[in-house]
């Protein structure tokens, strides 16, 4: 282990130890000893969910059973149609403004942000899905203000205190509950009176969770998720799913309108293919469009580290760590690393991934942009599967370059994001 794998620096009064080290970082991702857990969370974020990413311990590990057999691969196959239909308004949209010239430029991180809401809203709340949109802006909203509280000086208690703000929140988080706990009230009703399927994720998510209840406990009680549990995971739906999607697609037509050649090879893979239709079996031998996303990913990942907190003494490889120490895990530095990566680390090279993730780098350990072990994102194949239909979509209608008005100024928010937007112009083929 290189020295500069580990470094260490004090955060006000916390200590952080941040590792770079690839078989650290799994040693801390794959610890089910509970040694590590989420940092203490700072009481402003847990307004915009208590969903299964704030859990700990067999709270967690209960939620986790109870949502993945909603992100099983076979269940996501029956997604792809409803991406394509979000898309495909997507691409009409884009048709009338280039129909003039053939050609116009846009803005397409707000363009694919809409999109991936609107993905996740009909995947997520079904035939409800124009309820889901206005609850996910309202939820922008909330978080937006969230942000802007977090980036201020903390100070206990200030959140109670009723000023404009704060008093918008209460009223955003209220409405947003409210609205959500009629939705789901809805669904529940019509999945048991046999007027609705469980085809959606909420539906899945229903539908899991009384199985699971019975499994757990004869009498349904012990193990049920609440309506209020719902609520939180219907929000964690939106938080988790929409901003790293919308950043993983805008960063993919960023780096592709700067190297026209994988564009190209990347347009005639979909041609070939998929021709004009979509579907899962085809979607799923998209080699050359798999490895751009894993580049992509690699390069510009939308969460750029994780971070740990030692809930009691652990003993990482041979650093012994007390309790109360915090841990980043850079992910953005990970994937920059030319020890891992070759001294062409800074650079656009998807054929690193022509023989999957484990043999493209030098560490098969050193790509977690999904995270790892028992934390892997539960959205892993969601994100993927929705990511490679709209580049797919994309590139059958448009060929495009950079507008000579983008600036390139990656930076994070919550994901990482193009701080003065993406702006393309798109030739419609």
């Amino acid at each position: 282990m290189s020295r500069n794998m580990i470094s260490y620096c004090w955060t006000g009064t916390r200590p952080r130890l941040i590792i770079q080290d690839p078989e650290m970082t799994e040693e801390v991702l794959a610890n089910k000893q509970g040694h590590f857990q989420k940092p203490p969370l700072n009481p402003q974020i847990l307004i915009l969910s208590r969903g299964i990413s704030t859990l700990e311990g067999e709270q967690w590990s209960k939620r986790r059973k109870m949502i993945n057999p909603a992100f099983h691969l076979e269940k996501l196959k029956g997604m792809v149609p409803i991406f394509s239909v979000s898309c495909g308004q997507m691409i009409e949209q884009w048709k009338e403004r280039a129909s003039l010239q053939s050609s116009c430029e846009i803005d397409v991180w707000p363009e694919l942000q809409k999109l991936t809401a609107d993905a996740i809203s009909r995947t997520a709340f079904g035939s409800s899905y124009e309820e889901g949109k206005k609850i996910f802006q309202l939820q922008k909203e909330l978080i937006s203000l969230t942000l802007e509280a977090m980036q201020s000086i903390y100070i206990p208690g200030f959140r109670f205190i009723p000023t404009k703000k704060n008093q918008r929140r209460k009223k955003l988080n209220k409405e947003i509950t409210s609205m959500l706990r009629n939705v789901i009230q809805r669904k529940e009703h019509a999945m048991k009176t046999g007027q609705a399927r469980a085809n959606d994720l909420l539906g899945m998510l229903l539908q899991h969770n009384n199985q699971f209840a019975v499994l757990e406990n004869t009498n349904g009680a012990e193990g049920k998720m609440t309506i209020e549990d719902v609520i939180e995971e219907c929000k964690q739906f939106y938080l988790a799913g929409q901003e790293t999607a919308a950043s993983l697609l805008t960063w993919t037509i960023i780096v592709l309108a700067l190297h026209p050649e994988w564009q190209e090879k990347a347009r005639e893979e979909v041609l070939q293919v998929c021709g004009k239709e979509l579907e899962f079996e085809a979607i799923n031998h998209l080699k050359i469009v798999t490895m751009i996303l894993y580049e992509v990913l690699r390069l510009y990942p939308p969460v750029i580290a994780i971070y740990q907190h030692t809930n009691k003494e652990a003993q990482i490889k041979e650093i012994s760590v007390p309790a109360g120490v915090d841990l980043t895990l850079p992910i953005l530095l990970v994937n920059h690393d030319p020890g891992l990566w070759g001294e062409d680390a800074e650079e656009f090279k998807p054929e690193r991934f022509s023989q999957g993730v484990s043999k493209a780098s030098k560490d098969q350990l050193a790509f977690f942009a999904f995270s790892w072990g028992p934390r892997t994102c539960i959205g892993k194949n969601f994100a993927m599967i929705e990511a490679k239909v709209a580049l797919a979509m994309i590139l059958q209608h448009f060929s495009f370059k950079l507008s000579p008005s983008y600036s390139h100024a990656p930076y994070t928010v919550m994901t990482l994001q193009p701080q003065h937007g993406a702006q393309i112009i798109l030739h419609q083929i």
